[in-house]
């Protein structure tokens, strides 16, 4: 039986004070090659951040119209929790949009990562909820894709996500750190950041990049 996913605020707190490019990094040092959505996954404005625990969403296409129209769909928005980062699967639809932003913050998402399209952008702008998406197509879902699932492993964005994964989103993309590792991670991206730091300051006050790295063994 799968370990229930650990769900710590605080290492929320600590994962927000990074950025994805550094955790990347220290998840390919890691063995962990694999865990960056691909780059046609953008946030709506670049102030956009995400970081939570993965809230996964399988989505099928449909050609009819549903006997019970948006009915795992609303399921899924209903059962999101304090602190989650939505991710649904791809989909050439266009799957979310401005009333369900509002149902999703009052629940307390910190976001969305969708392998597919979104409307309503100029509202979910000014709410402030922060979006990931292959871009904007007004198009209702309601007979075009539906939801068949929510809580199981999706791919979104080329990574396979598992419920409960740390989801961490900025202009540089999306980057999906598993469960387990997520405290090393972490751990290890906070050090990098501060070696970064050192040769930031380094090379700003005229050290050559290649004695940085000789010394730092970081770039």
């Amino acid at each position: 039986m799968a370990a229930t996913p650990r769900r710590d605020p605080a290492l929320l707190e600590r994962a927000r004070a990074v950025y994805t490019a550094v955790v990347s990094d220290e998840l390919d040092k890691m063995g962990y090659r694999d865990q960056v959505m691909r780059p046609d996954i953008r946030p709506l404005v670049p102030e956009a951040r995400l970081c939570g625990y993965a809230h996964t969403v399988l989505c099928v296409p449909v050609y009819s119209l549903p006997d019970e129209p948006y009915k795992l769909e609303m399921a899924s928005v209903d059962a999101v929790k304090r602190n989650d980062v939505i991710c649904v699967s791809r989909t050439d639809g266009s799957f979310w949009g401005e009333l369900l932003s509002t149902a999703a913050t009052y629940r307390g998402s910190r976001g969305i990562v969708i392998d597919g399209y979104t409307r309503d952008t100029q509202a979910i702008i000014e709410m402030g909820f922060p979006t990931f998406v292959r871009g904007i197509y007004m198009a209702d879902s309601l007979g075009r894709i539906d939801v068949s699932a929510f809580g199981v492993p999706v791919v979104c964005g080329g990574v396979t996500v598992h419920p409960g994964d740390l989801i961490l989103g900025d202009y540089d993309g999306v980057v999906v750190v598993p469960n387990a590792i997520a405290e090393e991670a972490i751990t290890r991206a906070e050090a990098k950041a501060r070696g970064e730091n050192q040769v930031r300051e380094q090379l700003a006050q005229g050290m050559s990049v290649e004695e940085a790295f000789r010394r730092f063994g970081i770039l």
